[in-house]
């Protein structure tokens, strides 16, 4: 059988009502109408469904049966139809995001707040890895997208949106002060570097610059986080390379000191990444787009 989705939704709310005329009301319909698609599905199913009575309307064993079956189908789209609603009014959803440290920090965070508070009932799960495992995730369809630091092209059907760049900046704690003058990279390359592991791409970002250079990087501490690198700093057991954002506070209560370079520092980049072949939801698209201001 073939029978049009309509016929059925009216039987329910006739059988749900007992009533042709409520029926036809809450349809924004009319009765004649009503009776007639009826009538149509009477037929088309051969049987009679309703009788009408002096107390009004009953169903008939044929109509108990198929309205046991309607109901549940149509309570199930009623309740599609309501989530769907709610989450393309940005009222409900989960939104997944793989994240490294310093994106999340420097991007992620800070978009997210004004995020949550146009959109409330959006909940954002974070899941926090090495760039290398965010963009797994989104090749894995894990997470709706990853926000990392990177520098490398993505092969298909992985895509990449630059948001924002990152210039990092040189520093070094009381013991490594040195001119205002920009000092060759070369002369720092015996004293001890601080940085993140070798699995990260910040420091395969740093041993390409040194290499490029013609010289050898051999950082002396590996840091777990890019938070641990400033304190080491600080702390006067070595210099390191850091966004200047996260040295502005000890930069200026003269905690640590900048070192400036005749090379160019390389601009570090923080991207989105997401899965050309896993559509974003309609919540997540909204909090990519904040992203991108």
């Amino acid at each position: 059988m073939n029978i049009n989705y309509e016929y059925y939704k009216i039987f329910y709310y006739v059988a749900k009502y007992k009533s042709f005329t409520r029926a036809a009301e809450e349809l924004n319909n009319n009765q004649p109408n009503i009776s007639r698609v009826i009538k149509l599905l009477e037929h088309e199913l051969g049987c009679r469904l309703l009788k009408r009575t002096n107390h009004g309307i009953i169903l008939t064993p044929e109509g108990k049966i198929l309205y046991s079956h309607i109901k549940i189908a149509i309570d199930r789209i009623m309740q599609a139809e309501d989530e769907l609603l709610s989450i393309t009014n940005l009222h409900d959803g989960v939104i997944t995001i793989g994240a490294s440290e310093t994106a999340l920090y420097m991007a992620l965070l800070p978009s997210l707040n004004k995020f949550k508070k146009s959109h409330p009932g959006i909940r954002i799960n974070i899941k926090n890895h090495l760039t290398k495992e965010a963009v797994e995730s989104v090749k894995n369809g894990m997470v709706d997208f990853s926000i990392v630091t990177t520098h490398k092209d993505l092969p298909k059907p992985l895509i990449s949106t630059t948001i924002m760049e990152i210039k990092d900046i040189l520093v070094g704690g009381p013991s490594y002060q040195f001119t205002n003058e920009p000092i060759s990279l070369k002369d720092i390359e015996q004293l001890p570097l601080i940085c993140m592991g070798e699995e990260t791409m910040v420091y395969e970002l740093y041993f390409n610059y040194f290499k490029e250079n013609g010289l050898t990087f051999k950082p002396e501490f590996e840091a777990a986080t890019t938070d641990q690198i400033l304190p080491m700093i600080i702390n006067d057991l070595g210099i390191g390379f850091i966004p200047k954002m996260y040295a502005a506070d000890a930069l200026k209560k003269k905690k640590v000191y900048e070192i400036k370079l005749k090379e160019d520092i390389p601009v570090r980049k923080i991207c989105l990444v997401e899965n050309s072949e896993y559509p974003l939801s309609i919540a997540a698209t909204e909090l990519k787009n904040e992203l991108k201001k």
